[in-house]
């Protein structure tokens, strides 16, 4: 499974804004400068099927932007962009000219998956309303200093009634892919699978995400375990043996059946085509249910762009699935830690990604340890880079909210306390605001490197959800 990715990154390989285009747009294409790699869905995913309502009035009478504007060229452009930067989505582009059209493109294909409304112009009607009171996701793009006036009171209007609608005003079109992506994200949510190894499926998830939620009982690990392809699992261990800093206290033999474990989970996750798997370690390794721990293997899987997370908490695994549809990047599970005195929480777990930036990123060095709490088995210590902005986050299907706080790294702890990973940050607001929601909502939160607030803040609306700043 190395190097099959399930997310497809829409700010793919890009290239600089080209003289040839046309003026007409106001969008401008600086995000679109730095090439990064395009990675393409798994083919199970089923594709998304974007309506797209473009909202214009006549450009015969005197109008915004002005008497003449060439609507039909700005609504080409757009569409060549959309295709252009979110090349695995379906889009399907319709004219809206009075509200009768809205009404009237609903009925036509009910099926789609969410709605883009692009105000070219102000057609001061009920279009935009229309569209989004509909209830599928609907991203509502703005055309600067043409569409600005509709745009502005329609957003308001269906925001304050409730309906699952984000907005972009954006004069980089980079913003319009990046929105576009949360709709494509609760797709692709939809037609996941999660395993949990060990514990009860959360069919809440499964009732809101749509996301398969499947129970695999430990007997059905070892079984897996025992009929592993030994020699794979022996490159695997030498590769982690290679490839680490220092390997402190694990044996060579610990270290061969996390890596047993790691080909066993990826056949597991391949006999049920699933994107994520979640093990309740503790319980399983504690109670002599499981052979080894499946750190070493969830740092791979997240590495190479899967989800693999500890103790079968399935509220963090779908966070991780989340955002690694939506920003390509893995998330880092803890046990978190506050120390007011310096400003800082510090994150604790004895696994964590060695790929912070997604998997064409690249990797920072890492220990090989014993899991901590019983100095038995095979962990990793991931030195994790510093002076970056992270997020850390974690999805309430049962709330309808998300937790929410940012900090910038500033160490890796070493301190033979606790868990191995203990990264520490500078809090981005707060710290003793930070101290009032553990009780409420447990003590994991789920960290990404990069300042995501934008992409959270707009796949939460889409999904209705409250945003609580905990900092």
């Amino acid at each position: 499974m190395k190097n099959k990715l399930s997310r497809r990154e829409f700010l793919g390989k890009c290239s600089a804004y080209t003289a040839g285009m046309t003026a007409l747009s106001t969008f401008s294409m600086a995000g679109f400068t730095k090439k990064t790699k395009t990675f393409s869905r798994r083919k199970n995913l089923g594709k998304t099927r974007i309506k797209v309502v473009l909202a214009h009035p006549s450009s015969k009478e005197p109008c915004w932007p002005n008497i003449g504007y060439d609507f039909e060229a700005n609504k080409a452009e757009f569409m060549k962009n959309l295709n252009k930067y979110c090349p695995d989505i379906e889009f399907h582009p319709v004219t809206a000219r009075k509200d009768d059209d809205a009404v009237k493109i609903l009925q036509s294909d009910p099926t789609v998956d969410g709605y883009i409304v692009y105000l070219s112009g102000c057609l001061w009607g009920n279009v935009p309303e229309t569209i989004a009171g509909a209830g599928k996701p609907t991203v509502m793009v703005d055309n600067l200093f043409a569409g600005s006036g509709e745009f502005l009171t329609s957003y308001a209007k269906v925001r304050r009634e409730g309906f699952p609608v984000a907005a972009v005003s954006s004069s980089d079109f980079k913003d319009v892919a990046e929105a576009v992506c949360a709709l494509d994200t609760i797709k692709m949510l939809k037609d996941s699978t999660v395993l949990v190894v060990g514990g009860k499926p959360d069919k809440n998830i499964e009732e809101f995400f749509g996301t398969k939620m499947i129970g695999v009982a430990f007997p059905e690990i070892n079984e897996a375990y025992n009929a592993a392809d030994k020699a794979t699992a022996q490159k695997w261990a030498d590769q982690w043996m290679n490839a680490a800093a220092k390997i402190i206290e694990p044996s060579q033999a610990d270290i061969v059946k996390s890596a047993i474990l790691y080909v066993a989970m990826t056949d597991l996750m391949k006999k049920y085509d699933a994107q994520a798997i979640a093990v309740n370690c503790l319980g399983g390794f504690y109670g002599g249910h499981m052979p080894a721990y499946p750190c070493l293997g969830f740092m791979q899987l997240n590495n190479d762009g899967h989800v693999g997370a500890c103790e079968a908490d399935q509220r963090s695994t779908i966070t991780m699935l989340l955002m690694r549809y939506l920003v390509g990047r893995p998330g880092f599970i803890s046990d978190p830690v506050i120390d007011t005195a310096k400003n800082q929480i510090i994150y604790a777990h004895c696994v964590a990604p060695t790929k912070v930036f997604g998997p064409e990123g690249p990797s920072n060095p890492f220990h090989i340890r014993s899991h901590s709490e019983d100095r038995k088995g095979a962990c990793d210590r991931s030195l994790m880079p510093l002076g970056e902005m992270t997020t850390t986050i974690e999805f309430d299907v049962g709330r309808k909210q998300v937790i929410f706080h940012q900090g910038k790294t500033v160490e890796n702890v070493d301190l033979d306390l606790a868990c191995r990973n203990k990264l520490a940050v500078e809090v981005q607001g707060d710290v003793y605001k930070l101290l009032n929601y553990w009780d409420q909502w447990g003590w994991h939160r789920v960290t990404f490197y990069g300042d995501f607030k934008r992409q959270v803040y707009q796949i939460a609306q889409l999904l209705r959800f409250e945003i609580i700043e905990e900092a």
